[in-house]
């Protein structure tokens, strides 16, 4: 095996990482969902947004293990004007994606800093509750 099959080895097997990162961290959050809704543990609302919480996550993960997959194998194999172009057409794609699976769950742009949630899951955050208090 020479270092340009042994790279693209590499490259793939991060591919399919990110594809299996997907696919149980998937799997994993529509067992909890209707485990959940079966159980009847929280309001049907609030274990759908935690399960499209957590199918985000696994999204998001799964995108930037592709995204290190297409790096390796971009740089290290064939760097050339064309592929380069398409690397960067890739990464910018699923930049775009992660950023808005990130708004949607974390319900804040990426840069911002998080906000505490209040413990009685009402979704206002502690300032407002303790603005509130101080009426």
């Amino acid at each position: 095996m020479d270092y340009n099959e042994i790279v693209d080895i590499i490259g793939r097997v991060i591919d399919s990482a990110g594809v299996v990162v997907m696919l149980v961290g998937i799997s994993a959050a529509t067992i909890n969902f209707c485990a959940d809704w079966l159980r009847r543990e929280h309001k049907v609302h609030d274990s759908y947004r935690l399960y499209r919480q957590s199918v985000g996550r696994s999204i998001l993960l799964g995108l930037e293990l592709l995204i290190a997959g297409d790096i390796i194998r971009t740089i290290a194999l064939d760097l050339t004007y064309q592929n380069l172009g398409t690397l960067a057409i890739l990464v910018a794609i699923r930049t775009f994606l992660s950023i808005n699976l990130e708004m949607e769950v974390e319900r804040r742009w990426p840069w911002q800093k998080e906000r505490p949630e209040c413990p009685s899951g009402t979704g206002e955050d502690v300032a407002a509750q303790v603005g509130k208090r101080n009426l």
